[in-house]
């Protein structure tokens, strides 16, 4: 039989990792093969000739393969249709999608739904893709037909503009690939109304991974006076202001984002005198503060720690944060700390906040951890997929 894509032989004792449906496959697992075109669909093979998968292949650092099946397939549109099927049913599963209070959310989620690199978020009749690998970026074309097809979008946006596609030898770009601009997108989360910009938002328009988040902070809300550090569009403070918050202060660095603050309480139908913003950088904007108080503190950063490298100056960040929150929250307050890094794991950031805590005279009392919300789904093949972490905890003095 002819094979379809070059048959990449697996390393005998390497061929575990396959046979237990990892997707990624490193460069030091393979055999020796002939070379092989960076970005090509590929099929990996045991010692034997068996085939074991079919991915993409990467002559880019340390992951050779992503496999998309575990077994001997063709990509086609259909195949891809099939695929995008199954992630939206278990959306359904999940709560999300039309005919729930949940109209945005995260469709595809790479490697956790089969589909590696390749991210699709969906607001109410717009699609959001990006494409983080020369593998899936030369199946651009196909996506875009099944996309289509299995969806009926009224637009379909490309915001592959991350930096981490300069990896693969890719360039960054952001372009309308159906539709028209749809500007900002109303749609629902849990109940609440949100807005995303899928053309000049942050990642596709939206932080849709927080949903948990935000109906904790609903909850604990009630009576207290909020600071939302990095807040972003303020959609922790419509939060907070649904669960009955005195105020809350929005802290942030974009002025265009700020500005969106008011439009969500709008559609919310909220008291706007209950919110202010400030523009500033944050970490400067806490020095400057040390004296306020307040009786629940958000922290939601950006990415402190994006690879190993950033270790040590991202956890200096992180406590700075975290102290500087503490000190300045009444007691009984409420912190709320999140980190969105990768290599900072639940166990540094519990360190992190522990030596904060003692440093700034405080006990914590955990009330929750809350991840990513389901949509971003973490495999039990692909653990890895964990990033998102928020520890909610009651503050003593």
């Amino acid at each position: 039989m002819i094979d379809m894509y070059p048959v990449l032989p697996l390393k005998p004792d390497k061929v575990a990792s396959v046979a237990f449906h990892h997707p990624w496959i490193f460069s030091g697992a393979l055999g020796k093969h002939d070379p092989t075109e960076h970005g090509s669909l590929v099929h990996v093979a045991d010692p034997k000739g068996k085939i074991l998968g079919t991915g993409t292949y990467s002559n880019r650092g340390s992951i050779a393969v992503r496999v998309f099946e575990f077994d001997k397939t063709e990509i086609t549109v259909d195949w891809f249709i099939k695929r995008f099927q199954e992630a939206q049913s278990r959306r359904a599963l999940m709560g999300f999608g039309h005919g729930t209070d949940t109209t945005g959310y995260r469709v595809v989620f790479g490697e956790s739904d089969n589909l590696p690199g390749l991210i699709v978020d969906r607001y109410e009749s717009v699609l959001v893709m990006q494409l983080a690998t020369a593998g899936i970026d030369r199946l651009r074309p196909l996506l875009i037909e099944a996309l289509m097809r299995a969806f009926q979008p009224a637009s379909l946006i490309d915001r592959s503009d991350m930096p981490g596609r300069q990896d693969e030898g890719l360039s960054a770009h952001a372009e309308i690939v159906l539709g028209s601009d749809p500007g900002g997108v109303e749609f629902t989360e849990y109940g609440s109304w949100f807005l995303a910009e899928p053309i000049s938002g942050q990642k596709t328009g939206f932080y849709l991974d927080q949903k948990d988040l935000r109906r904790e902070i609903q909850r604990l809300a009630a009576d207290r006076r909020v600071l939302n550090l990095f807040s972003y569009t303020g959609s922790n403070g419509v939060a907070a202001l649904k669960g009955g918050a005195k105020s809350v202060h929005h802290v942030d660095s974009s002025e265009p984002a700020l500005a969106l603050c008011g439009q969500h309480l709008e559609l919310n139908s909220l008291d706007p005198s209950k919110m202010t913003t400030e523009c500033a950088d944050v970490f400067q904007w806490l020095d400057a503060h040390p004296k306020d108080r307040y009786d629940m503190i958000i922290i939601d950063p950006p990415a402190l720690i994006k690879s190993q490298k950033d270790m040590e100056s991202g956890r200096k960040a992180y406590h700075f944060l975290n102290r500087a929150a503490l000190r300045m929250l009444n007691d009984g307050g409420i912190l709320v700390s999140s980190s969105c890094s990768a290599f900072f794991t639940e166990p540094d950031f519990s360190f992190t906040l522990r030596r904060a805590s003692v440093q700034a005279e405080t006990t914590l009392h955990p009330i929750k951890v809350i991840y990513q919300s389901t949509d971003h789904l973490v495999s039990v093949y692909f653990p890895e997929a964990a990033y998102l972490k928020s520890f909610v905890c009651q503050v003593r003095r």
